[in-house]
């Protein structure tokens, strides 16, 4: 092993130490800074590359062009010609005086005058006068005027060569004429300055416009990195998919931005409803109208469907808005539930106290001998129960919807109310959704004993009758009535004339779950006068029979 390697614990290698890497830093905004930046000065540099390209080859064409130009003017004279053919090639020639008197003129670099052999009659340098030119005359001594590029004896030159006629259009000669390429490439190069200063006012000011925009991602990402935002992308995305309350987050134009699995059950949507407008997937109603915020206030009762739902929202600093929904329909089932048992309880009381009421009577006339009286008092407080359920089972033949109403009836009575089947009540066995419109006549029968209590002769009227595949359904009271301009409002989830029971449970939802659930079977539910001057509701079921 070489002395110059280095060695770790027990003789073995030390690890080679990793150099450390440059890192972008973490923060959003230093990266899109940093980002733009670099994509401002490439944008710069490729402009400014872009444009220095065609100016060198538009400032040759140019000096091609001019020299071409100072070539045509220099052939137009017909002395030129003349003298090219009866004065000999000599430096003090009138082709050479008349040349560079052109040449000084126009600031060219050389004119050159050749005749049909090639040979020079005139040229800056007087001792090239004689020689044969350096470059090919071909093109201009067979009649083509020609621009070029090319190097000659004086260097590299911007060339235009045209031919030279007598007085009778024959060709006898050429001119060329050359401007000097660094004149050329002078000018490119003081292009370059205003070009670079034109070129960092634009960086400067791409710079400017980059850190801008990037304080605004900063204030808007509140200083995170990507990571964090990562981070917090996955974690929102795991507790709204796995909350049991529904989440709704809307825009500021009230589309729907995000709905979890828990609300597109409660709601009934799907992923393709988001980006639509709340109005547009939910419809008219009270739940379109609290997620939308046109109603306000804290824990809002709504129905949708058959399902009741507490909902509250939370304005966002965007202008949007995030709701919440918790399911309440299994808890006000038992608060109904409660209501009823409560009634169910008060009236088995009172009817404790009249059976113990009707004992004392019993037992008085066993004792004083009266058999035949004791016997007719039983027969007829029996009679009174049985006779009230053998009618409503000879005309209601739903048994589910026949114990409600006995049960009611019942209820009813022990509240000092009579409720009672209309004559033309007719129900056949064939409920396609018994549960359903047992729903619908127990809510339609509570509110009308409440609406009857403590009036003298109260009475309710059930009608129930089967119209081929319809079901209707009309409940009618000798109550107060609802005035005409309310009756559409009862059915308003949350609206009731009645104060919260003892339990809490909140007032206001049966009409409205009557209605949802008439209209989710296509049917109508209405409410109107009676004619003793109560209430009267009637709800249509068209498809309710099988």
């Amino acid at each position: 092993m070489s002395t110059a390697q280095r060695t770790g614990p027990a003789g073995r290698p030390a690890p080679r130490r990793r150099r450390p890497r440059p890192r972008l830093p973490r923060r959003v905004f230093s990266q899109v800074l940093l980002i733009q930046l670099a994509v401002a000065t490439g944008v710069t540099v490729l402009a400014t590359g872009l444009f220095l390209a065609p100016l060198g080859h538009q400032l040759d064409d140019q000096a091609m062009r001019r020299a071409l130009a100072i070539a045509q003017g220099a052939a137009a004279d017909p002395r030129l010609a003349a003298d090219l053919l009866t004065t000999p090639a000599t430096p003090n020639g009138p082709v050479q005086e008349a040349a560079e008197r052109i040449r000084r003129a126009t600031g060219a670099e050389y004119v050159v005058v050749l005749d049909r052999n090639g040979i020079r009659r005139s040229h800056p340098s007087r001792s090239r006068i004689g020689g044969h030119v350096s470059t090919d005359p071909t093109e201009a001594l067979a009649g083509h005027e020609v621009m070029e590029i090319d190097d000659g004896t004086l260097g590299r030159s911007a060339r235009g060569k045209v031919p030279l006629r007598d007085a009778r259009g024959a060709i006898v000669g050429a001119v060329s004429v050359g401007i000097a390429y660094d004149s050329v490439r002078d000018r490119l190069l003081g292009a370059i300055p205003g070009l670079l200063a034109y070129a960092g006012g634009a960086l400067a000011a791409g710079a400017l416009a980059a850190y801008l925009i990037s304080r605004r991602i900063q204030r808007r990402t509140r200083d995170l990195a990507f990571s964090d935002i990562t981070a917090l992308l996955a974690e929102r995305e795991a507790m709204l998919h796995s909350i049991r309350e529904g989440v709704v987050a809307l825009d500021a134009e009230g589309r729907i931005r995000l709905v979890n699995d828990e609300a597109q059950r409660l709601l009934g949507l799907t992923d393709a409803d988001t980006e639509r407008p709340l109005d547009e997937v939910l419809g008219a109603g009270r739940t379109t109208d609290v997620l939308a915020g046109r109603v306000t206030g804290t824990d809002l009762l709504t129905v949708q469907g058959t399902r009741v739902l507490v909902a509250n929202r939370m304005p966002t600093e965007d202008g949007g808005a995030v709701a919440t929904l918790r399911d309440r329909t299994e808890l006000d089932r038992l608060g109904r539930e409660l209501d009823s048992t409560r009634g169910l309880i008060d009236a088995l009381r009172a009817q404790d106290h009249e059976h113990a009421n009707h004992l004392h009577t019993l037992l008085g006339l066993l004792e004083l001998g009266l058999h035949d009286e004791a016997s007719a008092f039983v027969t007829e407080a029996v009679g009174v129960h049985r006779a009230t359920a053998e009618q409503i089972t000879e005309k209601v033949h739903d048994p589910l919807l026949a114990a409600l109403l006995v049960g009611k009836a019942t209820v009813a009575a022990e509240r000092g109310a009579a409720l009672t089947l209309s004559p033309a009540t007719s129900l056949p066995d064939r409920l396609v959704d018994p549960g359903g419109l047992v729903t619908i006549v127990g809510n339609l029968v509570d509110n009308a004993l409440d609406a009857v209590a403590g009036r003298p002769a109260a009475r309710v009227e059930v009608d129930l009758r089967a119209r081929d595949r319809a079901v209707e359904v009309a409940v009618r009271d000798t109550g107060p009535g609802v005035p005409a301009d309310r009756r559409e409002e009862v059915f308003t989830e949350g609206w009731s004339t009645k104060e919260a029971p003892p339990h809490g449970a909140p007032r206001g939802l049966g009409l409205a779950l009557v209605r949802r659930l008439a209209q989710r079977q296509g049917g109508t539910a209405r409410v109107a006068g009676a004619p003793d001057g109560g209430a009267e509701f009637s709800v249509l079921l068209p498809e309710a029979l099988r």
